[in-house]
């Protein structure tokens, strides 16, 4: 079932960096090695609602319709501008305090969750890529598509993980240092911005 060429191309695309990768480096980044798992867990979360609707065909019905792909894709847009502005003015970014750690995470949580959520070609995605690893002649075809996604959903959240884990590990340096800091937090909004701009400009 997980033939080298899905195997490769779903490393491919896991790797490449994106609203996901951003938001677990951010994390790792800001609040440590524990919230950057926590925000690759939410940002993984964050697909099963485009496999199930690949799996459903919702995500067709997405792709034929240019009025549903447009309301979903400026929401996803509208949410990486609240991320890029966030980052900018929220002061807590890049800070933990104790008492606040069960709520944040849920936050954390949230806020990866709905990162992949809003992102339209996420579906269409499923749509294009998983059923070229299946044949025509498939006596299960829900089962094997499910078990792609789950294969991709997994990818996803180990390297999102190492991401994140990287992220933490040059933590200290960062915070030790406002210019980098701030020079971080500028650039994590600029990328949130810039993949708003490219998911504005995209079409179904």
């Amino acid at each position: 079932m997980f033939g080298w060429d899905f195997l490769l191309t779903t490393m491919i695309v896991v790797v490449s960096p994106g609203a996901g990768v951003i938001y677990t480096l951010a994390a790792g980044l800001g609040r440590g090695a524990r919230a950057s798992a926590v925000a690759a867990f939410g940002c993984t979360l964050g697909i099963v609602p485009h496999l199930l609707a690949a799996l459903f065909g919702i995500a067709a019905l997405l792709h034929a319709s240019a009025v549903a792909f447009a309301a979903v894709k400026w929401l996803g847009v509208a949410y990486l501008i609240y991320m890029a502005w966030r980052m900018l003015t929220d002061g807590s970014t890049f800070t933990v305090t104790a008492e606040r750690q069960e709520k944040s995470d849920l936050r954390i949580i949230r806020d990866g969750v709905v990162v992949n959520l809003l992102n339209p070609k996420l579906s269409i995605f499923f749509v294009a890529f998983l059923p070229q690893f299946m044949t025509a002649d498939d006596p299960h075809p829900l089962v094997t598509m499910s078990a792609l996604g789950g294969f991709f959903m997994a990818a996803t959240l180990v390297v999102f993980v190492i991401y994140g884990l990287f992220a933490a590990s040059v933590r200290d340096h960062v915070i030790a240092r406002p210019r980098v800091l701030t020079w971080m937090r500028r650039s994590f909004a600029a990328a949130f911005l810039g993949i708003g701009a490219k998911l504005a400009v995209s079409e179904a």
